[in-house]
């Protein structure tokens, strides 16, 4: 699932007249980058939410033959969802017999994505790195989640850990976990969720010491981010849209 019903606010005034999805990065909007590098991937079923100027982000993989993927929408244009709220509406687009990975639209990487599929054993796996941040998930020594915390602010939810480490934006949530979602509310965050269940649950991190990684959420990144592309490896942001359809 591609997170990209975002406003955007960060990337006015772009976002005026399009979906923080469609703003270019290397004369390619964002969510074509991402669609890509998950084709390139293997994968053959992708949920994009929609909410701020959906219908561009609706007629933008109409005119594109959706990339030659069984690309579903889930339509949040009648109230945006919010991360958790975003995966309990597109419970009925997935199969409920496979892990669904997560992937933010404004996320350039170079992640390794089959890291989350082999801990076999978590029902959720969050792609994390040691990176700089001022907000960082506790793990204990097993990497398994027990917390969070806002070091600006001395934020402090759940227990601190052995592990203190940055969310990417990326992870493997398993259809197994949305009968817990039953009694949440429709708009939520998957974090205050993951924070929720994971004293009876395992959501686990996976670590990715040499992850780059770069939010492309503010203007002042974009420029930034066509010279991180070139240095990210070809197989994992794709040239091109591969030829044919996957079946």
């Amino acid at each position: 699932m591609v997170f990209a019903a975002g406003l955007g606010t960060r990337l006015k005034p772009l976002t005026d007249t399009m979906p923080k999805a469609l703003v270019p990065v290397a004369g390619r909007p964002l969510l074509e980058h991402v669609v890509l590098r998950l084709k390139a991937n293997g994968f053959e079923r992708i949920v994009v939410n929609i909410h701020h100027f959906g219908e561009q982000i609706i007629d933008f993989l109409k005119a594109n033959n959706h990339f030659g993927l069984d690309i579903r929408i889930s339509d949040e244009r009648a109230e945006l969802l919010e991360t958790g709220g975003g995966i309990k509406k597109a419970r009925p687009l997935f199969d409920p017999s496979s892990p669904v990975l997560i992937h933010n639209v404004d996320i350039l990487s170079n992640a390794r994505l089959d890291d989350l599929y082999a801990v076999q054993s978590a029902q959720s796996a969050l792609l994390v790195s040691p990176r700089q941040t001022t907000r960082y998930l506790q793990f204990d020594d097993t990497y398994r989640l027990i917390g969070w915390e806002n070091i600006k602010t001395g934020e402090l939810r759940g227990q601190k850990g052995a592990q203190a480490l940055a969310f990417s934006g990326i992870h493997l949530f398993h259809p197994s976990l949305f009968p817990l979602m039953d009694c949440w509310p429709d708009r939520f965050s998957i974090i205050d969720f993951y924070l929720s269940v994971c004293a009876d649950h395992l959501i686990m991190g996976v670590p990715q010491a040499d992850l780059r990684l770069m939010d492309v959420g503010k203007l002042d990144t974009l420029a930034e981010a066509e010279t991180f592309l070139t240095t990210l490896s070809s197989d994992t942001i794709p040239a091109g849209p591969s030829a044919g359809k996957i079946q």
